[in-house]
């Protein structure tokens, strides 16, 4: 019996996932890819990356999609790697994840330019959309940070009237971790997450969770059996984020996670979805 007891039509446990795919706008072919399952119902939605300068045009295209295939579309805040948003055009990258972290709580003074860029994202995506995300989450896990979720509770308001307040991609759990190795990775980002979706609820927000979907990226082919772990196992209404595209010059220049995105895809793509629906998964 599934965890909460809900089952299909035909008495199988139902174990469907809020199915969110990461990274749309990071590359023209990530962004086709993930529009490509959002169609075909593989997916719930996905988290827009709003800093790069193909975001407008590639928003135009979700916008392009039936309204039921863009109803869950979010914001992947993004701090790191990539030159920010909010600065001048010859401002040096973001900071890799290690340097974020070690700033995020070496008391480093960088919450204004921080929050300036979170502003900017923000910005960008309701420019382009017409409305508020309907749900936030970080690349990296960067919304977990404490300088972000003192961003979400000082912006609830804006948020609020921008649309209904999104929901907030929460803390992951060592128990849909597939194996041990795994279970270290999990862990870590556990850690940066603590009190995240106490803190967050108290704060009005509706947080969806546990997160799901973590595997070796540089062994693509744990993925189908990841899935296969989580449809025997995950828990209905779980967030499970995947990474799917295509291959293009401009993802090779910008990310290393090439290879696996095929994987995702064609996995993704092949299978009976497991995606709960937006309207379900609300």
């Amino acid at each position: 019996m599934s965890l909460d007891g809900r089952r299909l039509p035909d008495g199988t446990p139902d174990r469907r996932f809020v199915l969110v795919a990461d990274d749309y706008g990071l590359s023209p072919g990530v962004s086709r890819a993930i529009r490509e399952l959002l169609v075909a119902g593989k997916l719930t939605g996905t988290g827009c990356m709003t800093l790069f300068a193909e975001w407008p045009g590639e928003a135009a295209k979700l916008l392009e999609l039936a309204p039921s295939d863009r109803t869950c579309i979010g914001l992947h805040l993004t701090l790191t790697d990539f030159r920010p948003l909010s600065a001048a055009p010859d401002k040096v990258a973001m900071p890799a994840l290690k340097q974020r972290l070690l700033a995020a709580y070496g008391g480093q003074g960088e919450e204004g330019a921080i929050h300036a860029e979170l502003d900017a994202q923000l910005s960008a995506f309701v420019s382009a959309m017409g409305h508020g995300p309907a749900y936030i989450d970080g690349h990296q896990h960067v919304h977990f940070l404490p300088v972000v979720r003192r961003w979400l509770l000082a912006r609830k308001s804006h948020l609020q009237s921008l649309g209904p307040l999104p929901w907030l991609r929460g803390a992951p759990s060592l128990a849909w971790a597939p194996n041990v190795r795994l279970r270290a990775k999990v862990a870590i980002v556990a850690v940066i997450a603590l009190g995240f979706d106490r803190q967050m609820r108290a704060a009005g927000y509706p947080v969806k969770g546990p997160l799901a979907g973590f595997y070796d990226w540089l062994q693509p082919q744990a993925f189908p059996p990841l899935m296969n772990f989580l449809k025997e196992r995950g828990q209905h209404g779980m967030v499970v984020m995947c990474h799917p595209g295509h291959g293009d010059d401009l993802l090779r220049a910008r990310d290393p996670l090439v290879a696996a995105r095929a994987v995702e895809f064609a996995e993704l793509m092949g299978r009976d979805s497991m995606a709960l629906r937006a309207r379900d998964a609300a």
